[in-house]
């Protein structure tokens, strides 16, 4: 599993011990990418709109491309434009837009959104990130863990080697049980300099978890279905 800490961090000196490390960047706060470009093994650029949902701003489409345009370049990725709590139209519509080879950016699919509406996303990208939105917004709750493993449950039925599954904000399920590919989350930036443990040290304990490599498929509750 590929670990993304989410940035910014500070200060300087933090971040300057996280050499080697995976980071995520966002369009909304690109404070690190200069420093991150020199210290990383790789990018995730996200697009951002969920910053801008939460601070009741329009998303700027257009400003992301350009933003995102001369730094996309492998091994870096970019998170496929959403739309926030929208429909599947919605989605499909802002798919379209990307510019981009679809080995650069990775398209979200939103826990609350159809399963066939997932298979779609990776039978046309072969990747897809899980954004926990809406009902699910909250992770680790029992509604949210029983709509990951019902869609676990469908990508096993679905695929022989399960596609590349991002975790959204899911840092914190590095353990398993979801056979996530790669996961981020800013719990470095946000907590690192609560204890005596430096940024870096707190991101390679994290680093060093990993989940299972296959799911085996899980009864749901009746509750859940």
């Amino acid at each position: 599993m590929i670990h993304y800490h989410g940035t910014p961090i500070s200060p300087m000196k933090a971040i300057e011990t996280m050499g080697g490390k995976n980071f995520c960047i966002s369009y909304a706060r690109p404070d690190d990418l200069k420093r991150c470009l020199r210290l990383a093994q790789s990018l995730m650029l996200d697009n951002g709109a969920f910053s801008a949902k939460t601070r009741g701003q329009p998303f700027d489409l257009n400003g992301f491309y350009s933003w995102i345009d001369p730094i996309l370049a492998h091994p870096h990725w970019g998170v496929v434009p959403d739309v926030i709590d929208g429909t599947v139209k919605e989605q499909r519509e802002m798919t379209k837009t990307w510019p981009f080879g679809k080995e650069f950016g990775i398209p979200v699919w939103h826990l609350g959104l159809p399963i066939s509406y997932l298979l779609e996303l990776c039978d046309s990208w072969g990747r897809v990130c899980f954004g926990s939105s809406g009902e699910y917004w909250q992770i680790g709750t029992f509604k949210w863990c029983g709509r990951m493993d019902e869609a676990f449950n469908a990508l096993s039925k679905t695929y022989t080697r399960l596609p590349w599954v991002h975790g959204m904000r899911m840092l914190g399920q590095s353990v398993g049980p979801w056979p996530l590919s790669s996961a981020d989350s800013t719990n470095v930036a946000l907590h690192h300099a609560e204890g005596v443990v430096c940024a870096g040290c707190m991101a390679k304990r994290i680093d060093s978890t990993n989940p299972p490599s296959i799911w085996d498929i899980q009864p749901l509750q009746e509750s859940l279905i």
